[in-house]
């Protein structure tokens, strides 16, 4: 087999331990003496760990690698999980398996770092193999010594045998993929766009476990709705917000899909505000953009934009009904057939509709949406719609005519999220628009018929948010 033949999607398979070498020694407490080493390596009783039954994910898994190995014939493909990543001298960040790894193993946040996925090319197509490293047995001192992988400083790790249940994947040290190494040829655009194309359309149980995040997502939002009140007023009332959400995220979850935007009053003018350090003030609107991610890493990607007080007013109101237009005429031609960029045609139509009812447009309605045109876009510069799934931007790597001028098909998951965003300083519109951000988000799956929106019971018109915030803040208690 020729270095050609063997295809990898990332290269940085390295050692688990993350901490440069020798730096746990040079501040090490751990003694080392010979008694302390047998002592601590003796009286443990024997464990029994019932063994796990096969996972339900372990089906649609095999049948996502029998479709990229039918691309590649004959071709060695290396997966990797990848390694944790230093955020600090010898701290990680929080763990998180590669994309095209957790897609084909169905392994998510229970992934032992390090691990890789090796489809050896077969008569059938292909074989595939999980490596991963084991924990340290009591036989060695690396059990209590090792930070990295040691059982006394992360927990136990599941064994060969349990994965290979689990997973219905056939299982094997890391130590046995290391003669293979050399034979890598790094990170393949190829391999990774397959991989992202075939994402583009979710499987069943992809679709459950979308459906699952959004709900645990319409919770988080009620958390927040909650502890509102706090926020105000506080100097860092945004951190209200989002520490709420998250607070949801970790106990329905694994994680927020993506950094919380908890952007109060002008802050709702910056599409990416992740900074969430700002007032959240009485009279003024906060846009909320946040999603659960699953264990499964699945993560749904809501908007919604709040009166802080319970009442919109009347030009805030204005404006968000205008968004809340437009995303429902994006909504309503969603079916299979169509092109993605019909999507933000549609809603990029409506918004230009409302603006010039507003007087806001520097031309003529049919000028303006001319491509050479279009002034509306300077209150909204972003993309409407953005497929999701394992990643928030899932499928980034698909080709352009396979996303943004591909067709719709059934079983793509997106978002529709139009907006409309008045700079503060922004002196072609009135005063009393300025400062003012709006966004509504809703995770949209597309069905054979048409479409249904997996987020419609987060309410989204303006006085079904008004109710909303009444009866949760009326049942906490607050008002």
């Amino acid at each position: 087999m020729t270095d050609s033949d063997k295809i990898n999607l990332t290269d940085n398979v390295e050692s688990t331990k993350s901490v440069p070498e020798g730096q746990d020694e040079n501040r090490s407490s751990t003694p080392d003496s010979d008694s302390f080493r047998n002592f601590i390596m003796s009286g443990w009783a024997d464990r029994e760990r019932p063994m796990p039954v096969r996972a339900e994910v372990a089906d649609f898994a095999a049948a996502r690698r029998e479709r990229v190995s039918q691309a590649f014939r004959g071709e060695r493909l290396v997966i990797e999980a990848g390694d944790p990543k230093v955020r600090s001298n010898d701290t990680d960040y929080p763990y998180r398996a590669d994309t095209a790894f957790t897609y084909l193993t169905g392994w998510g946040s229970a992934t032992v770092p390090g691990a890789v996925l090796v489809l050896d090319p077969s008569a059938d197509g292909h074989e595939a193999t999980l490596y991963f490293r084991e924990a340290a047995g009591r036989d060695t001192d690396e059990f209590y010594a090792n930070a990295a992988i040691g059982e006394f400083w992360t927990g136990p790790r599941p064994s060969l045998d349990e994965v290979a249940t689990m997973l219905g994947i056939a299982t094997a040290p890391i130590a046995d993929f290391a003669p293979h190494r050399g034979d890598r040829t790094g990170t393949n655009p190829q391999l990774a766009q397959v991989i992202s194309e075939q994402r583009l359309v979710k499987d069943a149980w992809e679709i459950a476990q979308m459906r699952s995040v959004v709900d645990a997502t319409a919770r988080g939002f009620d958390d927040i709705i909650r502890n509102l009140d706090s926020a105000i007023g506080h100097e860092r009332g945004e951190r209200i917000v989002e520490t709420s959400f998250f607070s949801r995220a970790r106990l329905e979850g694994n994680d927020v899909g993506y950094g919380t935007i908890a952007a109060s009053g002008a802050h709702a003018c910056i599409l990416h505000w992740t900074d969430n350090d700002g007032a959240v003030r009485d009279g003024d609107l906060i846009l909320i953009d946040a999603g659960v991610e699953g264990d499964a890493y699945y993560t749904a990607d809501i908007t919604r934009t709040l009166p802080v007080n319970g009442t919109f007013t009347e030009v805030q109101r204005r404006v968000y009904e205008a968004v809340r237009k437009a995303a429902d005429a994006a909504f309503a031609i969603v079916r299979p057939g169509i092109t993605f960029r019909d999507v933000h045609d549609t809603a990029m139509r409506s918004i230009a509709e409302s603006l010039d009812e507003f007087g806001l447009l520097p031309m003529p309605l049919e000028d303006a949406l001319k491509p050479d045109q279009v002034p509306h876009r300077r209150y909204m510069v972003h993309g409407t719609s953005h497929h999701l799934g394992i990643d928030v931007h899932d499928c980034a790597q698909a080709r352009r005519e396979m996303y943004m001028d591909g067709t719709v098909e059934a079983g793509m998951v997106f978002t529709i999220e139009p907006g409309l965003y008045f700079q503060p300083d922004d002196l072609t519109v009135p005063a009393e628009y300025r400062g003012i951000g709006v966004r509504i988000e809703d995770d949209i799956l597309v069905t054979e018929t048409g479409a249904e929106n997996l987020s419609r019971h987060i309410p989204r018109t303006a006085d079904d948010v008004e109710a909303w915030m009444h009866t949760v803040r009326t049942e906490s208690g607050q008002r």
